[in-house]
């Protein structure tokens, strides 16, 4: 008896000083170095920061032990029926043909020449990945394909509405935004995928280009207000937004987070990626670029208020960014694909139709289905 009390004691000791090990070693082990450069009003030299961000609420609190067991989650469908189409015909031009097979979407699509450059679709493809082709352009932001957001394929949250779009129908991409590193908007599988397949032009904010380039991926990264060119008449602005980033944990805020102005002739495209509202101070700014014709806005994963409001806008600010930006027209994104947070897969939409005016042009479409912007 004395012997197995000694090994239980034994083994007891070793579990708590393992314990205390994890707790020192583990979080330098997950730490990245993303980024080094000169300090400034949002970077103080390791990490980066939102001058005007509010103080997040305490992760030992009762609101995040609720949160983080899943308490007041509303349930979801474990899936939502999709039927994938393809990107809008006659702004897509048609492939080469080899080998004399015929593929189903090339008859639904128009000859180079034959395309309207001032016509514009949007397509959703899920979460915050949406199409826009515009300009002989086919414009990617923050793709994801995966079935997880996760850093593991076994755990995390689990898509429960397939991609609007298949990868392999997917026109060339031209140029793909990515916003941030967090796994629901930054994807290593699909943007490898696309590397392979296309080249794009992949434009981030500083650090997000080190994780890209470890995975064999080349990208251009900006600092807020940097300004990347795609053509002539066209060029991509890095915008600030209130968000924050980490990949592993201890790797919080080592890269950038951003929305997008892209720059057009006849009115701008906006995306906004992730973002909290704190009065729409960094829509102003990036609404003094010009004119916005389409502004894709993030309006899911939005409570508990309390803990989401700092990093995420709910529907109805998502409305006043919109408004702020004197968009033509809005599209919703990031919502009803992955479960992120406590709200029901659907509220998102209910509440962005009450939040908008009548003769307002900010709407959520099914995945798949190409909008024509006006």
């Amino acid at each position: 008896m004395r012997v197995a009390a000694r090994r239980i004691g034994t083994g007891m000791l070793f579990m708590v000083v393992g314990l205390c090990l994890a707790i020192v070693c583990v979080p330098p082990f997950l730490d990245r170095i993303y980024y080094r450069g000169p300090v400034s009003d949002h970077y103080d030299g390791e990490r980066f920061f939102d001058p005007g961000q509010p103080a997040e609420p305490s992760r030992t609190s009762g609101a995040w032990f609720r949160f983080m067991t899943g308490r007041d989650r509303a349930p979801w469908p474990k899936t939502v029926p999709v039927t994938p189409g393809y990107a809008m015909a006659a702004l897509t031009p048609c492939p080469a043909r080899t080998g004399g097979v015929v593929h189903e979407a090339w008859a639904r699509c128009a000859p180079a020449d034959a395309i309207d450059p001032q016509r514009m679709a949007v397509t959703w493809i899920g979460h915050a990945t949406a199409l826009v082709q515009t300009r002989g352009l086919a414009i990617l932001t923050d793709p994801v394909w995966s079935d997880r957001a996760s850093p593991v394929g076994f755990a995390g949250p689990r898509r429960v509405r397939a991609p609007g779009i298949r990868l392999d129908d997917l026109p060339k991409i031209d140029v793909v935004l990515i916003s941030h590193n967090h796994y629901d908007h930054l994807d290593l599988a699909t943007l490898r995928a696309l590397w392979r397949r296309d080249r794009p032009l992949i434009v981030t904010s500083l650090g997000n280009d080190a994780i890209l380039r470890r995975a064999g991926i080349d990208a251009v990264a900006r600092d807020w207000g940097g300004v990347v060119p795609v053509a002539p008449d066209v060029a991509v602005v890095v915008e600030r937004v209130q968000h924050w980033g980490s990949r592993w944990g201890a790797d919080r805020n080592r890269a950038l987070w951003s929305g997008f102005t892209v720059r057009l002739p006849g009115g701008n495209i906006f995306f906004a990626g992730d973002t909290g509202y704190d009065g729409g101070g960094w829509a102003r700014a990036a609404a003094a670029r010009g004119p916005v014709r389409l502004a894709i806005l993030p309006i899911g994963a939005y409570e508990p208020r309390a803990l989401m409001r700092a990093a995420h806008m709910n529907p109805a600010e998502a409305v006043a960014v919109y408004r702020i930006l004197g968009a033509r027209s809005g599209l919703g994104v990031h919502w009803g694909t992955f479960q992120l947070t406590d709200e029901a897969i659907d509220a998102p939409v209910q509440a962005l139709a009450a939040a908008v005016r009548p003769g307002e042009r900010f709407r959520v479409t099914a995945a798949g289905v190409p909008w024509e912007v006006p």
